[in-house]
């Protein structure tokens, strides 16, 4: 059987895995495994392969492999997808949480770029994800501000009532 070297043509779209009830208790184990060899660096990890042979693994696979043994683990599923995979404005608005008109707005509006292809919009997963994390970013930082704001309030208020 041949094997292709090439990571992009062995599975190029989208992959979802979930956790059956008779693997929880081994993956629970791995992850746990997982976190026990943590305590140390991760350089000189490797995976062994069916037939035997160790194949070393740089330190951010470690890591993922460690954050998607944790959600299988915890019963939640795990979908891997490529960074330029094309998602329809109902999978975009599923995603990131939002109502579908909603997203068209972010996309009318040039805060997330698409492609036109005739009447149907698509958007790379790569943007949906750049916009949920500048979101996030921004949504802490007003939350911050927020709470500085009432800090001082209560500050200035504990000043008028102790004058």
């Amino acid at each position: 059987m041949a094997i292709s070297t090439s990571p992009r043509s062995r599975n190029a779209g989208a992959r979802t895995y979930l956790p059956t009830d008779d693997s929880r208790d081994d993956l629970v184990d791995f992850a746990r495994l997982l976190h026990e060899s943590s305590a140390e660096p991760h350089k000189g990890a490797a995976l062994r392969a069916p037939d035997g042979s160790e194949r070393p693994i740089p330190e951010e696979l470690f890591a993922i492999l460690e954050q998607v043994a944790d959600a299988l683990a915890n019963g939640s599923g795990v979908t891997v997808a490529p960074n330029d995979m094309q998602m329809t404005t109902q999978q975009a608005a599923d995603f990131l949480g939002v109502s579908r008109p909603t997203l068209i707005k972010y996309l009318e509006d040039g805060t997330i770029p698409f492609d036109k292809r005739g009447r149907h919009r698509r958007v790379l997963i790569r943007d949906v994800v750049t916009f949920q994390e500048d979101f996030r970013v921004s949504r802490r930082a007003a939350l911050r501000e927020m709470a500085r704001g009432t800090q001082a309030l209560e500050r200035q208020q504990a000043a008028s009532a102790g004058a």
